[in-house]
């Protein structure tokens, strides 16, 4: 689904799952924020491909956080297109996402998905891809959960710091969220934008009154 021009939330399926990765790009580059669960590389060059970004554009790929089904395909990514691509984390994920440490929700996982963080990103840090893209530290799902502002369409990429259901903002997921205080604090940071649409991960667009739906969210 087109957001914005440049701007794609793709919808990849898994089983019973429904995820939400989403597309960037210009006339230089594609980014990609999360990868999927593992496996699903086609399913990402297939949907590339319905947009007319071929998948050889990609350029960076910037994980919202460790889990499994965010970090999946970032294996299958490198090995294709390993010099070409350049992958961006926060630095509390990094050793996770590189395995280094066990999955802090998947650690039981025999063969967890792994792949190198070639720069770790700080709340705040603005990347000038795509228009620019503002880095916004989000912890409580995981300690290194970042959210994404994608400034010259408005959007917030919101990771697992929310969900959504039927277009709108249900809140914080509590059952896969490893510390709850910390993530509604994390959601404060979010009135300091002007957010026109936000896309969840799981549950996808929301783009009706968000702002208010947000300041309900911190007042709940």
């Amino acid at each position: 689904m087109e957001i914005s021009k440049g701007v794609e939330m793709l919808q990849l399926v898994f089983h019973e799952y429904v995820i939400h990765p989403m597309l960037l790009w210009d006339h230089e580059m594609a980014v990609l924020v999360d990868t999927g669960f593992p496996g699903q590389l086609e399913d990402l060059r297939v949907a590339m491909e319905k947009v007319h970004v071929p998948f050889d554009k990609l350029k960076a790929v910037i994980l919202t956080h460790q889990d499994f089904d965010h970090i999946g395909s970032l294996p299958e990514i490198l090995q294709e297109r390993s010099h070409q691509v350049k992958v961006y984390a926060h630095e509390l994920d990094k050793p996770y996402i590189q395995g280094e440490l066990p999955l802090l929700k998947n650690g039981d996982l025999e063969n967890p998905p792994k792949g190198r963080v070639d720069h770790t990103l700080i709340d705040g840090q603005e990347l000038p891809f795509c228009g620019g893209i503002q880095f916004i530290h989000t912890p409580g799902h995981t300690p290194g959960h970042i959210s994404l502002y994608v400034k010259q369409s408005k959007t917030l990429i919101a990771g697992d710091s929310m969900y959504s259901e039927n277009g709108i903002l249900g809140g914080i997921h509590a059952p896969t969220t490893l510390d709850m205080d910390t993530a509604r604090l994390s959601l404060k940071k979010y009135t300091d934008l002007d957010i026109a649409s936000v896309v969840c991960y799981h549950g996808g667009l929301s783009n009706e009154n968000v702002n208010d739906q947000i300041m309900k969210l911190i007042n709940a």
